[in-house]
């Protein structure tokens, strides 16, 4: 894939790849957002997802290990610095995920475009020539679960110490 790049895209993939960069892009989204609809709660979310999702990912590639493509392949070379981490899975692709399942929850109506960012920002890693296909879709599958578990568990019934109502039926009287 990185060896059938098309020059004019260069710049595009590099800008998306930086600005995917700790989850920058998504900060900024999700902060426009919140301050149009006025839903703080869910700008805080979204940064609490995006840094689960960092950290999973980084925690994930100091266990694997795996060596980035450009320590395997010469050729061709990267268009943005090569990270000193490891390669699988993507951070950009996870946090890039976590917050776009995050603000799609909230914000419905803008999640195509959240889902095509997200994927665009994925793929960015692998046309800049420091990720493998699978590295950016593990990222992605890890991510969007970091941010299907947030939302899910701020979704759940909260549990008090008191028994549940009763259905009024119970037992004769007498």
């Amino acid at each position: 894939m990185v060896h059938h790049r098309a020059g004019w895209l260069n710049p595009v993939f590099e800008g998306l790849s930086y600005a995917g960069r700790l989850g920058l892009v998504w900060i900024v989204i999700a902060l426009v957002l919140c301050l149009a609809y006025r839903r703080w709660g869910v700008f805080a979310l979204t940064v609490v997802a995006i840094v689960a999702a960092d950290l999973s990912a980084s925690g994930l590639k100091s266990l694997i290990d795996r060596p980035r493509p450009p320590l395997r392949y010469a050729e061709p070379k990267t268009l943005v610095p090569l990270p000193h981490d490891a390669s699988f899975p993507s951070g950009h692709a996870a946090t890039s995920f976590a917050a776009a399942t995050m603000l799609s929850f909230a914000f419905p109506r803008f999640a195509p475009f959240l889902y095509v960012l997200a994927a665009a920002v994925a793929f960015s890693r692998v046309y800049v020539g420091v990720h493998y296909p699978g590295d950016v879709l593990a990222g992605a599958a890890l991510g969007a679960a970091v941010g299907a578990a947030w939302v899910l568990a701020l979704r759940a019934p909260r549990r008090s110490g008191a028994s549940p109502p009763r259905s009024g039926a119970g037992p004769p009287a007498g």
